[in-house]
């Protein structure tokens, strides 16, 4: 793009309310996973300040269509909203800016949506990311997964499995979740983590579910939270977690979850990714 040089550089500085850096709060060498695994992908964001992301791992979903939550951003594909930090981390930015996407949909906020689906998908094992959520009423950040099959089998019969999500109003709370047929939506299964004594926008945290075929337990820094299984859903309701899922990571502005930005909100904002690492048993 070619707004990118300088605008982006200025990017690079801390945004009030969110981190820039890879701060003291969790160190940077983190643990290994549970013995057993090896790693089978992996994306550790290396290059020039700028730079755009990986094309081989990573696509865009862009526009600004609300998303099915009444979101209030247009996704872009620019390295305005997504790109390496020059430190071996991702950021996506989010802008309070007038934008009119390639769906015509004019928004007043900007951010990215960048997922691995037709790249890269698995069935089962550990999907872990190293990150750092920004924070402020209306913000949404997450990482999560989609099966590969939501083109023919729609949501939410293709599976939804939210690794990590994070609502402004929430700072020390962060929500692990699965959507199936029949438990989607508010209807979801899930559980919460809670921080003791700060903000998940404080410093960066390791966030990561391990996925079996009859259960999936989610991590936080790696602290064993939750457990879910086919026993876990509605009566007649279809475990369907069985088949490939791809990843997405993407910060939302507004929403019917989060609600919408209020004057306590400050721009720009940041999610800052470390890693992100998929391992096989």
């Amino acid at each position: 793009m070619t707004r990118a040089g300088a605008a982006i550089l200025g990017l690079s500085l801390a945004f009030p309310g969110c981190g820039s850096t890879k701060g003291p709060v969790v160190p940077a060498a983190t643990p290994p996973p549970a013995a057993g695994f090896t790693l089978a992908w992996s994306d550790e964001f290396e290059g020039p300040p700028g730079a755009t992301i990986d094309a081989t791992k990573w696509t865009f979903d862009v526009g600004g269509g609300g998303w099915g939550n009444q979101e209030l951003e247009s996704y872009t594909d620019r390295p305005r909203n997504a790109h390496l930090t020059g430190d071996g981390s991702l950021a996506i930015d989010v802008l309070r800016e007038s934008h009119t996407g390639p769906d015509g949909i004019a928004r007043e906020f900007t951010s990215a949506r960048l997922k691995t689906q037709g790249l890269f998908a698995q069935t089962y094992g550990r999907f872990e990311a190293r990150l750092q959520v920004p924070f402020g009423q209306g913000i949404w950040p997450a990482f999560w997964m989609l099966g590969t099959d939501i083109t023919t089998a729609s949501w939410p019969a293709c599976g939804e499995i939210d690794i990590m999500e994070n609502i402004g109003r929430e700072p020390a709370i962060v929500h692990g979740t699965l959507h199936g047929p029949g438990y989607s939506g508010a209807g979801g299964i899930g559980a919460a983590y809670t921080l003791s004594s700060s903000r998940f926008a404080d410093g960066f945290h390791v966030f990561a579910v391990e996925w079996e075929p009859d259960a999936i337990r989610w991590f936080v820094d790696g602290q064993l939270y939750a457990t879910r299984t086919p026993a876990s859903l509605p009566a007649g309701a279809r475990w369907v977690f069985d088949h490939p899922f791809f990843i997405i990571l993407n910060v939302a502005v507004g929403g019917t979850w989060p609600g919408n930005p209020d004057p306590t909100t400050v721009f720009p904002q940041r999610m800052l990714v470390d890693y992100v690492r998929v391992y096989r048993r």
